[in-house]
């Protein structure tokens, strides 16, 4: 047998083959992402005499091509966590590391244990770009947070408290909030203060009409007399206008790319057979549903329960040594992004106490236990995740027949 080392890098990998009792059949060298070094590697691991497997860590994305050009070229591909490779031999005192170095020390890992090495299952196209509209929205929405804690600052220097005026969400078809709109028309106090109560509030009402809000009379009377009571910091002039405009035209625009991505992402998710169940769940919307989809990916690929809560690293860890006994943790050995989602919908089941709903219920019980927030949250987490994978797998099989 042929253990095939593959220590994966950004556009190439190192390769090594090494047979039983650390027989080295090809000694490591490096192969580049493209599809002619990618199919003379293929060729050359095919003619190899013997079964042969092809060994390598997961690391996000890189190591992704060279994992479908193998494995549609017929070969066996294994895809193994990269922290048990990382603890697998440590038997020397020596800190070293080097890409052929790790190569063979990986292939080595796929002799030890060449019967049980877990098989690299590839995700179909809309699980793929369904992840990858996840990951991006979750970037976009943290750079969505910068830039309005930067308009918000900018507020305060020309026009304070304006963020204040309006309480209405974000739109779905453009992400734009209304106060975004109002303050990149009405940038400065004096743009109110300078017009009386009845010429501001026919420009309101026409802004209104123009960008598609509603009209209250008596919001514009309450803008107009805060507007006028004010004393901003900057002047008002084409220095402090073009500030103000930029800001806000930055956060329009991501604004909008967050509208179109979640659109987007709820579009792929919909057409996965799980869908109709996870949007059932309490406190998932259109947001967490595609993320919590998009994190878990195929439930069949997980063989219990137990699986599933350790892939998101919710699992209790023991810690004990002779009399001491530390306190329970979990390992947080999996994805946190899936963590982090998993807390947005238990935050939401606290902020609405569902009394019918099971992980409420179950995270009520463990609150009036007295357990501390973190660990009554994380437990709701793993409580979610079973029922998550009960009901998804119960609907999926009920599909198939």
């Amino acid at each position: 047998m042929n253990a095939v080392g593959i220590d994966v890098s950004k556009g190439k990998s190192t390769i090594a083959v090494m047979q039983p009792f650390g027989v080295i059949v090809v000694s490591p060298y490096e192969v580049a992402h493209t599809e002619t070094e990618l199919s003379k590697l293929a060729a050359m691991l095919k003619s190899l005499s013997g079964e042969a497997k092809v060994i390598m860590e997961c690391t996000g994305a890189y190591h992704l091509p060279i994992a479908y050009a193998l494995q549609s070229a017929g070969l066996t591909v294994c895809a193994v966590h990269s922290l048990l490779v990382r603890r697998f031999g440590n038997n020397t005192i020596r800190k070293t590391k080097s890409d052929p170095k790790d190569a063979l020390k990986i292939a080595n890992y796929g002799l030890t244990h060449w019967l049980d090495l877990p098989l690299f299952t590839p995700s179909s196209d809309t699980r793929l770009m369904l992840k990858a509209f996840s990951r991006q929205y979750d970037k976009y929405v943290k750079l969505k947070t910068t830039l309005k804690n930067n308009l918000i600052a900018l507020t305060d220097h020309t026009f304070p408290s304006v963020n204040d005026f309006f309480t209405s969400p974000a739109r779905n078809s453009d992400g734009h909030e209304k106060w975004f709109d109002f303050f990149g028309c009405f940038w400065h106090c004096k743009c109110v203060s300078a017009l009386s109560e009845k010429a501001f509030s026919t420009a309101y009402r026409k802004w209104c009409t123009k960008y598609g809000y509603y009209f209250c009379a008596a919001k514009a009377k309450n803008i107009h007399n805060k507007a006028t009571d004010h004393n901003p910091l900057m002047p008002f002039n084409d220095a402090a206008k073009a500030l103000v405009k930029q800001a806000v035209t930055q956060i329009l625009s991501i604004s909008e790319t967050i509208a179109a991505v979640s659109a987007e992402m709820k579009r792929l998710a919909s057409s996965l057979p799980e869908y109709p169940v996870v949007i059932e769940f309490h406190s998932v919307g259109d947001i967490l549903a595609p993320q919590l989809i998009a994190e878990i990916g195929d439930v069949g690929r997980f063989p219990k329960k137990s699986s599933l809560v350790r892939f998101a690293g919710l699992e209790p860890v023991e810690h004990k040594s002779g009399k001491l006994i530390g306190r329970e943790k979990i390992s947080k050995q999996g994805s946190p992004h899936l963590r982090k989602t998993l807390f947005l919908v238990v935050d939401g089941l606290l902020k609405h106490a569902p009394t019918d709903n099971p992980v409420f219920q179950f995270l009520d019980r463990k609150r009036a236990e007295g357990k501390n927030y973190y660990s009554y949250m994380t437990a709701a987490s793993a409580k979610f995740l079973r029922i998550y994978y009960a009901r998804v797998k119960e609907f999926l099989n009920k599909q198939e027949i």
